[in-house]
């Protein structure tokens, strides 16, 4: 191997080395992701990384939060495709099917922050919760357009208890019943559509239907059916 290169040569070398993770992550898994072994692709010293990245559970929180904030992108965009308030039910499946094809398409990224943590990372909250709570914050707003569209079919939904989720609920501050019930019915719905996704992105769900999609439109149909008042 060559002598490394000095890191000011790589325009943007944060991004790189996010880039170069993502890629060593998408072969041989995150649990396996080594500071060295990006030096090593990149041809720079380690010391070069550690200016941006101190350990790798640093590199981590920054990839983490870096697919929140692309999938949350994606979701906002999907709500925003549809906002007339006649469009609310178009605007819930948007929603929906935008969360499947972000997954599918950046199955690396989606399994980092849904699937298995890895080994010995403990994510720091303060970092990682807004923009965890943006994306979910997409299909609260959905829930809560409908509510206040008078079309969310709720009748004695079982409520998050705060004092359980602190930080769950974006206004900082004991929520009112509205925004309490919007985040429950939300976390229910991400739920089932997580339990899907997570399965196909893994290969453990056989296709239903040509494109393999089917399952997972009825069962859009089905929560739709479930939680919204339509004539």
């Amino acid at each position: 191997m060559g002598r490394p290169i000095q890191s000011s040569r790589i325009p943007n070398l944060r991004e790189s080395i996010k880039e170069a993770a993502w890629r060593q992550i998408s072969v041989s898994g995150a649990s396996s992701l080594s500071l060295r072994s990006i030096a090593r692709e990149l041809h720079i010293s380690a010391p070069a990384i550690y200016n941006y990245f101190h350990d790798r559970d640093a590199l981590v929180t920054a990839l983490v939060v870096d697919a929140y904030l692309s999938f949350g992108d994606s979701q906002h965009a999907a709500k925003e495709k549809f906002p007339g308030e006649g469009e609310l039910v178009r605007r819930f499946t948007e929603t929906g099917i935008a969360y499947r094809e972000w997954a599918l398409q950046y199955p690396h990224r989606y399994l980092l922050i849904f699937g298995t943590p890895v080994p010995g990372y403990v994510p720091p909250m303060d970092e990682v919760l807004p923009a965890m709570m943006r994306s979910m914050g997409a299909l609260a707003g959905v829930v809560a357009d409908l509510l206040r569209a008078g079309m969310l079919r709720a009748q004695g939904f079982p409520l998050l208890d705060p004092a359980v989720c602190p930080g769950f609920f974006p206004s900082g501050t004991p929520p009112g019943p509205e925004e309490q019930l919007v985040y429950s019915v939300a976390m229910l719905i991400w739920s089932r559509v997580h339990g899907l996704v997570s399965l196909e992105v893994t290969g453990k769900l056989p296709p239903f239907g040509p494109d393999g999609d089917a399952l997972y439109r009825y069962e859009l149909e089905a929560m739709l059916r479930e939680f919204v008042v339509m004539d």
